[in-house]
């Protein structure tokens, strides 16, 4: 049988990849993720996940039960069939809240490793609350606020301000405990959850900044607030809610009476609407006691966390973005080489003579030239529109959906035209996602790339040779005795068009 890691070879991905499974056993659900390797930008390949309620019961009876256990067991046992199948030599399990505090803990842990056939590590409050914020590490750059990692048995929270890790405090907040020691009462979860965050005195440290929220009951939150908004995109990472926004729809959740008769319910499978109200309660009262400056989803948690941990330093620094999106380079274009070689091209468009551009533009600029061909393969007439959704709804780490947007609008001016009638019909719940700035950089940035297309053809070695500057009120292009037979009316319109966006006269220079 072939192995998953030449499968991932024969599709072009980094060929020295080792794949590695990580099985997380929670309190909620046992799941079982492979990712193609040990990257700063890891592409889950398989993933799935067995909701057995191991915690359902222990607060109140100090066991984790034994339909639960059955259920978790019958999953260990089918992951490990998968990982052999495909040949996954590394896995990593680890487990939380309901198995570390189970009296019956540790004979499930001795029966798992069996059927898994790998050991498990059971997490203390303290290493799971790091691996959380590690997760945060790993999809967030530059991350300074306080993350908070929401499971069946336990909340943990942490604070952390980039590399570095400071207070963290594990509480018996988890959406299963709730409705076990409340016996279903979710206005006794709201007030005990608010005394729990009175006797975290550090939490006020978390006043102004942001607040990460992971795990899956709080990704159901958001998941409904999407629905219930109309909201453009349906990618959870990077997704934002501002505070008051955030607590009333909370206080929604909380007060209903029929969590199914709410508008975006549907959204939320029926394994999670029983805990979603708990969850609500409890972020209502951190989000009260703490006052962040926002609320920022993350789908990055424990699992990549425990990633994070294992990566060499030389790779942890890498920005997830470039990685990100320097796979689907490698992936769907024609060149990664030319790729990298239009990041080169347009900084000369920026700064002196042309727009101004911060740092975080500039990385956003050159995220999209690493993208810019993913599409070249599809049908002319939708390439456009068949890259911004593929953009849109990726999967990237380090970025927010205003950046995210950035990027699919840009690729999409690539192959559609920088033109105002060709942005008209864009969906106005896209649009509404960037700012005017932004939207007037995807179309020079478009315009760019699709300028460049017009020498290169999307192979390398040309647009080095054929440089951008400014001369006065006039946008350059030089291009040398070798290159001149590339000049015609198609790349004289498209230059045209860039130069227009730059306010500039276009000119094309021959040099010698």
């Amino acid at each position: 049988m072939t192995s998953l890691r030449n499968h991932l070879s024969t599709v072009d991905r980094i060929g020295d990849l080792e794949p590695i499974g990580v099985v997380d056993i929670g309190s909620n659900s046992v799941r079982f993720v492979i990712y193609d390797g040990l990257t700063r930008a890891p592409t889950p390949v398989f993933n799935e996940k067995v909701l057995c309620g191991l915690g359902k019961s222990v607060a109140s009876t100090g066991h984790l039960g034994g339909k639960s256990v059955e259920c978790a067991i019958r999953a260990l046992t089918r992951f490990h069939a998968i990982a052999r199948n495909l040949g996954v030599k590394s896995i990593k399990a680890i487990a939380t809240a309901a198995v570390r505090e189970a009296v019956d803990g540790a004979e499930f842990i001795r029966r798992g490793q069996q059927e898994l056939g790998a050991p498990i590590e059971v997490l203390s409050g303290e290493k799971e609350a790091i691996l959380a914020a590690k997760g945060i590490m790993m999809g967030i750059v530059g991350a300074d606020g306080v993350a908070g990692d929401l499971g069946g048995g336990s909340l943990e929270l942490i604070d952390l301000a980039g590399d570095k890790l400071n207070e963290a405090t594990t509480l018996p907040l988890g959406g299963l405990r709730l409705i076990d020691t409340t016996r279903s009462k979710v206005d006794k979860a709201e007030t005990f959850a608010g005394q729990s965050f009175d006797d975290v005195p550090w939490l006020k440290l978390g006043k102004g900044r942001p607040f990460y929220a992971v795990g899956g009951t709080w990704r159901a939150l958001a998941k409904m607030y999407m629905e219930r908004t109309d909201y453009p995109l349906r990618v959870m990472h990077g997704f934002s809610m501002p505070i008051p926004v955030a607590i009333s729809f909370c206080e929604s959740i909380v007060k209903a009476k029929k969590l199914s008769a709410l508008p975006g319910a549907s959204e939320v499978s029926k394994a999670r609407r029983d805990v979603l109200p708990y969850g609500a309660a409890v972020m209502l009262q951190l989000l009260k006691k703490m006052q962040p400056s926002e609320v920022i989803f993350s789908i990055f948690g424990v699992r990549e966390g425990l990633l994070y941990s294992l990566m060499s330093a030389e790779e942890r620094r890498r920005d997830p973005l470039f990685a990100s999106c320097e796979t689907y380079a490698r992936l769907r274009s024609r060149s990664v080489e030319h790729a990298f070689e239009l990041c080169n091209w347009t900084d000369a468009l920026f700064g002196e003579g042309g727009p101004d551009e911060t740092p975080a533009e500039r990385r956003l600029r050159h995220a999209a030239c690493l993208l810019s061909d993913i599409g070249w393969r599809a049908h002319p007439d939708y390439r456009g529109e068949q890259s911004m959704n593929i953009i849109a709804h990726a999967g990237l780490g380090g970025v927010d959906h205003p950046g995210l947007m950035f990027l699919a609008l840009s690729v999409y001016f690539r192959h559609a035209g920088a033109s105002e009638a060709k942005g008209e019909h864009l969906s106005e719940r896209f649009k509404r996602l960037v700012s005017k700035r932004s939207l007037n950089r995807a179309r020079i940035v478009g315009a760019a790339v699709r300028t460049a297309h017009m020498l290169s053809i999307g192979m390398p070695g040309v647009i080095d040779m054929t440089p951008l500057s400014y001369d006065g009120d006039r946008l350059v292009l030089s291009i040398p005795p070798a290159f001149a037979g590339l000049e015609g009316e198609r790349l004289q319109r498209r230059f045209g068009v860039l130069a227009t966006l730059l306010g500039k006269t276009p000119e094309i220079r021959k040099i010698r």
